[in-house]
């Protein structure tokens, strides 16, 4: 049993820290098994669904993946981790641009295989990221270090115009038969800066794209729904012993 004045401590720790609430969602990102299974899940029906667009296809080369790299393809949880130890805000992303520079991600389970076995089918892969594009050699040494194929300047779109717009690049020229992101607007412009509920209506309104077309990365660390408020039971507690 933990003493009363030990509680009284961690609450106290957790109003001195602002960050501390991030603690379980970030615990559950980086060490639990679930979270492995899930992004494994992710890139098993990546690969079923992209193999039957390759075996539809009659040139596999005007086909393309998009994907989005943070918390889909690379995991930067050794940032949030250390920025949460040090009781930091890290979704400030004001310590994100020297971690682009000199941090070490590591990739997210199941990506090489998948882009390896995008790669060795002929399909182009187009790497759609947030991070900044006056750094963009280094998220390129980034990958390369990581193995990843297909990383080339041409590839690698980074932060300037709208991801919407930096994937109507990509299908210029290629049929996009996949988009893989953790986040809403990895999808589709209308997830956006727009309110939750809006956003929850338009995953509705989009169910048959969810596990076919779009492959969603769970990422329980940061996102706009960091501060929505939660639904409660409006029952008066009851305690009862097993």
């Amino acid at each position: 049993m933990i003493a009363p004045a030990a509680l009284a401590q961690e609450a106290e720790a957790a109003t001195d820290c602002p960050v501390a609430e991030f603690a379980m969602g970030l615990r559950f990102q980086q060490q639990s098994a679930e979270i492995r299974a899930l992004q494994l899940q992710a890139y098993n029906i990546a690969t079923e669904k992209l193999d039957a667009a390759v075996a539809a296809a009659e040139d596999p080369s005007k086909l393309a993946v998009v994907t989005d790299l943070d918390e889909t393809v690379i995991d930067n949880t050794a940032l949030l981790a250390r920025d949460l130890a040090n009781c930091h805000v890290y979704d400030a992303w004001d310590t994100w641009l020297p971690w682009e520079r000199d941090g070490k991600p590591a990739l997210i389970p199941g990506a090489k295989e998948f882009l390896d076995h995008a790669d060795s089918l002929g399909v182009a892969i187009r790497y759609v990221s947030d991070r900044a594009d006056e750094q963009k050699d280094h998220t390129l040494a980034t990958l390369t270090d990581l193995g990843l194929p297909q990383v080339s300047p041409e590839t690698v779109l980074l932060l300037g115009p709208p991801k919407v717009e930096r994937r109507e690049i990509v299908a210029a020229d290629h049929q996009i038969v996949l988009l893989l992101g953790d986040t809403l607007h990895d999808f589709d412009g209308r997830f956006r800066n727009t309110p939750l509920d809006d956003q929850k209506a338009t995953v509705a309104e989009e169910a048959a794209k969810w596990g076919t077309e779009w492959i969603v990365f769970p990422n329980a660390s940061y996102g706009t729904w960091s501060e929505a408020p939660l639904t409660a039971w409006d029952a008066e507690t009851v305690i009862e012993e097993w």
